[in-house]
């Protein structure tokens, strides 16, 4: 086990062009892969995602947001399947009776890139991409469940929030959106949300370049911060981010009382298998809502599959992976 930390490590610290493929990532073994990502994906179907939002919510009165894991795609066939897998989950959650009542039944967040063959990141049109995302909404709507667009990359970032508005014009008032601290748009960006619409606000994991994002991290979350007031203030409901307690307190005792709001106005979201949600367990017993992001796949070779990935754009992931396994003996 020792000689595998050290082959993760290995792969996670070299140093890649961002359109390289880290070939060490490559041959780590896929049972470790999973080993490593199985406090942090729920399983290899939606009844498994579903058996976990309705664990968190009985045991700890915390809601949950799922997410499919479908991104990088090559195939109408992939396509078909993501669309076919996110009508089936808002039919899903409607469905389902054990979590008491429907305010305590999770949200859907889903990407635009999982819908298109033909990516704005490689630059494509994603023209598939609006069409399934109303039919989402759509059905989300006519079910009552709660949908999130999720904000990817910068090549993503004026398309989602053009769609955000075509759906809260179209009526679809319940999705909601994703904003990125990290990018120095972001500021104006809040300027183009729709009235009112709810807002998860993270620093965000896509590695950007300077010239459009800092690379600060305390500057990231200082902004958590600053943005998040800017919203509260407009009347948007926020979902904060974070696993820095630091920042989840400030938030709390500081920029919730300052823009003049109550309980009713925020969540705070962590993501599932993190140690630090044991913060978000304090905090929901103090009265404050708290979710849990909690991602699922198709199949283990998909999130692995996605996982691969997520360390070819975050090497440094590991090392937090690493240091979370430690922290959970």
């Amino acid at each position: 086990m020792f000689l595998a930390f050290q082959t993760l490590a290995f792969a996670a610290g070299s140093s890649f062009n961002h359109h390289d493929v880290n070939p060490l990532i490559r041959v780590i073994p896929p049972a470790l892969v999973r080993f490593f990502a199985g406090p942090y994906v729920a399983g290899d179907s939606l009844s498994a995602a579903m058996q976990a939002a309705v664990d968190v919510w009985r045991q700890r009165g915390v809601h949950a947001t799922l997410d499919l894991l479908a991104e990088d795609i090559h195939s109408e066939d992939a396509v078909q399947r993501n669309l076919d897998t996110y009508l089936a989950m808002v039919d899903a959650v409607h469905a389902d009776d054990r979590f008491g009542s429907d305010a305590a039944k999770p949200t859907l967040s889903l990407k635009p890139s999982s819908y298109t063959t033909d990516p704005l990141d490689r630059g494509g049109a994603a023209e598939t991409s609006r069409a399934a995302l109303f039919q989402i909404a759509d059905r989300a709507k006519e079910k009552g469940v709660g949908l999130t667009i999720d904000m990817e990359g910068r090549d993503w970032t004026d398309f989602t929030l053009d769609v955000l508005s075509d759906l809260h014009r179209a009526g679809y008032t319940d999705v909601g959106a994703v904003l990125q601290t990290r990018l120095n748009r972001t500021e104006h960006d809040l300027d183009r949300l729709p009235p009112g619409c709810r807002v998860r606000l993270v620093i965000g994991i896509y590695g950007e370049p300077s010239t459009v994002a800092t690379t600060d991290k305390r500057q990231m979350k200082e902004r958590l911060l600053t943005y998040s007031r800017t919203l509260l203030q407009r009347g948007h409901y926020v979902e904060l981010g974070t696993h820095d307690e630091r920042f989840v307190r400030r938030f709390v005792e500081e920029v919730v009382p300052a823009a003049g709001v109550g309980l009713e106005a925020f969540e705070l979201q962590m993501l599932y298998g993190v140690p630090r949600n044991k913060l978000l367990g304090e905090m929901v017993g103090g009265g404050i809502k708290g979710r849990l992001y909690i991602p699922f796949a198709l199949s283990w070779p998909m999130a692995v599959a996605y996982l691969r990935r997520r360390l070819d754009e975050y090497p440094t992931m590991m090392f937090l992976v690493l240091k979370n396994l430690l922290l959970r003996r």
